[in-house]
């Protein structure tokens, strides 16, 4: 089993999951947590079956991730 890390935002209506080193475009969407897991993991699927395993095939894979913050001035 590949395992790939997701990202999982929460906003003011929902929430947003992506997934980190994968080609192309993919992202997955519900009213909870585990409803855009569900969701992202269900697109990343399609997204395999469509275009073929080399879509998760990305040098050199991405071995953390990291959320920051930071002040921007106008």
């Amino acid at each position: 089993m590949r395992r790939i890390k997701i990202i999982v935002e929460k906003h003011p209506d929902g929430y947003v999951a992506y997934p980190l080193g994968v080609k192309g475009v993919v992202v997955g969407e519900g009213d909870s947590y585990e409803e855009a897991l569900n969701d992202v993991k269900s697109a990343i699927k399609f997204h395999v079956e469509s275009f073929g395993e080399e879509v998760l095939e990305i040098e050199p894979p991405v071995l953390e991730a990291f959320v920051a913050e930071a002040g921007l001035e106008p």
